[in-house]
C-alpha cells in the first residue's frame, strides 16, 4: 500500500486525518504509535520528528506532518 498513516489511538488529529483519507476514498494503512514520544523511533526515521499524525505516500514521494496540511494534501491530491 502506497499511503500509510502514523497515527496514536485517541488521538483526535489522527481522528481528523483519517476521516479525510476515508472520505477521499483513499486506501491506507495505519501504523499505531506508541503513547510515549521517546518510543516512536519509526516516526522519527520516517518523518524527521516524533508528532503524530504523520502520512507517508510512497508513490509521490511525499512525507508530511500537521494533520491541517495532510487534510488539505488529501483534498487536493489524493481525492
Amino acid at each position: 500500500m502506497s499511503v500509510r498513516l502514523y497515527a496514536l489511538d485517541g488521538c483526535p488529529w489522527c481522528e481528523k486525518v483519517a476521516d479525510a483519507l476515508d472520505d477521499a476514498g483513499v486506501e491506507y494503512e495505519t501504523e499505531w504509535v506508541e503513547a510515549l514520544h521517546s518510543e516512536r523511533n519509526e516516526v522519527k526515521r520516517v518523518s524527521g520528528q516524533r508528532g503524530v499524525p504523520v502520512l507517508v505516500d510512497a508513490e509521490r514521494g511525499v512525507t508530511m506532518a500537521e494533520s491541517a496540511n495532510i487534510v488539505e494534501y488529501v483534498e487536493r491530491t489524493l481525492a
